[in-house]
């Protein structure tokens, strides 16, 4: 295939590109900024610019461009002979931004992608998140979820993106991962995001309480399982188009398990029920991360999310590899080695 993804020089983007290429497909990576295609191991992918024309069978190239524009900032002679597939990874995930960020890329920026894709006569993989379930907890399945009461901005903002994703008339394949982590088999990871931030302030024991429901989950997916699913989607694209596939564990975690396993050199936050947690009595520096990151992540320590995972075995038979405890381990002695995460040598 003919494939341009969006967001190429993402966590998920770099990995896919490098992925498909291997598989023989001809990938053009979308970048705003080339801040290096790091791959899942680690190393470096070294493109070469497109020089138009369409992407070659095997390779990849990438192109600067814009989603929050028209077009996406491509000029319309780029692929005289048309594209087959639009991958769309760009997004904006940081908890913190504002409304009106958040709209320019994950809203407006997906209507552009949708646009240029239908423009383009190529179909859309729309990159979207499993948490555009909002705060329920329970059986969530692959569905349109209707009445959600959102956390955050963030995920209100997929679920718009996701909504003008299918109603812009382009052929449309929704993927749903949930929490993406490292590589199944050894924790690997490109590199250490949003999760892992937080995760680094609890072991550090800079935050050193959460308020957390009893049964609360967090659905950590490994990352090379995500993007499996994504090529199997984009490869089985004419079966996939118009559902919805939920990218996730199938075994989540339980928020208690995560902060309670025995990691040696990190500290283990003490778990409240969110009515008894008072954060003015917090001391004063874990009263400011309270504020500024903790608040953000509360609402995923309350809640317990089954997502439903079926499409994908449908239709190509992949399932997760187990997510269990070792798994576990595996991530954390990870992020140790690439000197993420750094122990204390007092708790050794």
């Amino acid at each position: 295939m003919r494939v341009l993804v969006t967001g190429a020089a993402g966590l998920l983007g770099a990995e896919l590109c490098g992925v498909l290429a291997e598989r023989g497909h001809g990938v053009v990576g979308l970048v705003h900024r080339n801040g290096g295609f790091v791959r899942t191991d680690g190393s470096v992918s070294e493109p070469a610019r497109a020089v138009g024309g369409s992407p070659v069978p095997g390779t990849f190239t990438w192109v600067r461009g814009d989603v929050r524009v028209p077009g996406l900032g491509i000029d319309d002679a780029e692929f005289p002979d048309g594209l087959d597939l639009v991958i769309h990874c760009a997004a904006l995930t940081d908890f913190a931004a504002s409304e009106a960020q958040y709209r320019a890329v994950n809203i407006e920026g997906t209507a552009n992608v949708a646009a240029f894709a239908k423009g383009r006569g190529a179909g859309l993989v729309h990159v979207s998140t499993a948490y555009v379930c909002g705060e329920r907890s329970g059986p969530i399945p692959e569905a349109r979820i209707e009445g959600a009461a959102f956390a955050n901005g963030y995920e209100a903002s997929k679920d718009a993106g996701e909504r003008l994703a299918r109603a812009s008339g382009a052929p449309v394949a929704t993927v749903r991962p949930s929490i993406v982590v490292g590589r199944a088999e050894d924790g690997a990871l490109g590199r250490f995001e949003n999760i892992y931030a937080f995760l680094k302030l609890i072991g550090s024991g800079r935050i050193g309480t959460l308020p957390a429901t009893a049964g609360a989950t967090l659905d950590l997916v490994p990352v090379d399982h995500v993007v499996g699913g994504i090529v199997d989607v984009a490869e089985r694209f004419e079966a996939a188009a118009g559902r919805i596939f939920h990218l996730v564990s199938g075994e989540p975690t339980m928020v208690a398990d995560l902060v309670a396993h025995d990691y040696p050199g990190f500290r283990v936050p003490r778990l409240v029920a969110p009515d008894r947690f008072d954060v003015s009595a917090l001391p004063p520096m874990e009263g400011y991360l309270y504020s500024s990151v903790t608040a953000r992540f509360e609402s995923y320590l309350r809640r317990d999310p089954r997502f439903v995972a079926e499409n994908l075995m449908r239709l190509s038979g992949r399932t997760c590899p187990p997510t269990g405890p070792g798994f576990l381990r595996r991530l954390v002695a990870y992020a140790v080695r690439a000197g993420y995460l750094v122990p204390d040598p007092e708790l050794i």
